[in-house]
């Protein structure tokens, strides 16, 4: 159904306080999950973070890629192996998910809000220091699966001041300049701490934190910091969802004022999230 121009304007008039609040103001978007494998939602996103950038936020997107990355694997004729959920990344296992997140997807993102209307910039961890990394600790061997060892903000900062849209693959750079692949919801935890972001967003494949799993009316609108300990014993944080709230975490630790976890198969949940009275997802509050 077609909106009338009455109700088109009611909608800007919701928006406007909220594009004065977060005028000029930085805010991290992780993306990822089905937001990347659909073509209309990807270009929705895009149009999201073109549309933030124009009334003059300043968004910064950290992207994913798994699931590309093991269909480079497949055609490749090596078999992907995962422990404990975590992909094991031998040396040529490396080589293809470097190629693969920052030779295809993270360009990919960058042609696609540059034809939007957008000037962005595509970089990984080795771009300036970026993201200086090491071997990921642990009991498990993973090869090279790093974790953030300090994030060197200096060119994404320059590149916000000249008026660019930052996109970062999740690869990081070790002291003697090998590769490691990094979660991309910590990578985008730490850089949005490191930037003192206003807000970071994170679009998962779900609604966000729910009560019960099978009822999506049990959605959490906000969750505090100290309850995550409990929420991950009884069951209700578990998975993929826990790395994106310990980010969140993180990032709070690190000064950012507001995390979100919100649904990326809803075509621009982004613009919902920021510029609507209700917003959508779960909040991770202190």
């Amino acid at each position: 159904m077609e909106l009338s121009a009455l109700e088109k304007t009611s909608i800007l008039i919701e928006a406007l306080p909220y594009i004065r609040e977060f005028y000029g103001k930085t805010v991290v978007i992780k993306y990822g999950g089905h937001a990347m494998q659909s073509c209309e939602l990807k270009r929705a996103v895009m149009q999201d973070v073109v549309l933030m950038h124009l009334v003059g936020m300043r968004p910064v997107l950290v992207h994913g890629g798994g699931p590309e990355i093991t269909q480079m694997m497949e055609r490749l004729g090596k078999k992907p192996e995962f422990i404990q959920g975590q992909r094991v990344t031998d040396a040529e296992t490396m080589e293809i998910v470097e190629m693969v997140l920052v030779g295809k997807i993270n360009k990919e993102i960058v042609a696609e809000i540059n034809r939007l209307g957008g000037r962005a910039v595509g970089l990984c961890g080795k771009d300036g220091m970026l993201i200086e990394a090491e071997k990921q600790s642990g009991d498990v061997e993973l090869g090279f699966v790093g974790q953030v060892r300090r994030i060197n903000p200096g060119i994404i900062e320059t590149l916000i001041a000249e008026g660019y849209i930052p996109v970062v693959a999740p690869i990081g750079v070790g002291p003697e300049g090998e590769s490691y692949n990094i979660n991309a919801d910590y990578v985008a935890g730490e850089l949005a701490a490191a930037l003192k972001a206003h807000k970071l967003v994170l679009l998962t494949d779900v609604e966000g934190i729910l009560a019960d799993k099978k009822d999506p009316s049990s959605l959490l609108s906000a969750v505090e910091v100290t309850r995550v300990p409990e929420l991950i014993e009884a069951g209700i944080i578990s998975g993929g969802m826990i790395p994106k709230v310990q980010c969140c975490i993180r990032a709070l630790e690190g000064g950012v004022a507001r995390t979100h976890i919100i649904d990326g198969r809803v075509p621009h949940s982004i613009l919902l999230e920021i510029f609507t009275d209700k917003g959508i997802g779960t909040m991770v509050v202190p």
